[in-house]
């Protein structure tokens, strides 16, 4: 989840030209591994979490509750990675295909960033 993240804020930086001029794309490739190792760290402490909550409950639950935390905190994670890098409001972008949020057209209206 965390090197989706990143690539999709890497494509939001590159498809509306905010933030990907050399020193850009310098920070994006050190917040690399700063942010896949973390977002791996976090979805492990999901499932130990979960893990411990379930210990005296239907094996259903016992499955489930620890991959639906897992799910709901690396993709949580995932989405203010890209809120935060991927759409830098107010960037002067170059491309003209986007907005003045950075917002790239194609991001679903739904999801909020």
């Amino acid at each position: 989840m965390g090197f989706v993240a990143w690539s999709l804020t890497v494509w939001a930086r590159a498809y509306c030209d905010a933030g990907y001029e050399a020193g850009g794309r310098f920070e994006l490739n050190l917040l690399l591994p700063l942010f896949v190792g973390p977002e791996a760290l976090v979805g492990l402490v999901a499932r130990a979490i979960g893990r411990r909550l379930v210990l005296h409950v239907p094996t259903a639950v016992r499955v489930s509750l620890p991959t639906l935390l897992v799910v709901v905190a690396t993709v949580w994670l995932a989405w203010w990675f890209f809120a935060t890098q991927g759409t830098l409001d107010g960037y002067p972008g170059d491309s003209g295909r986007c907005p003045v949020s950075n917002v790239p057209p194609q991001w679903p209206e739904w999801i909020p960033v």
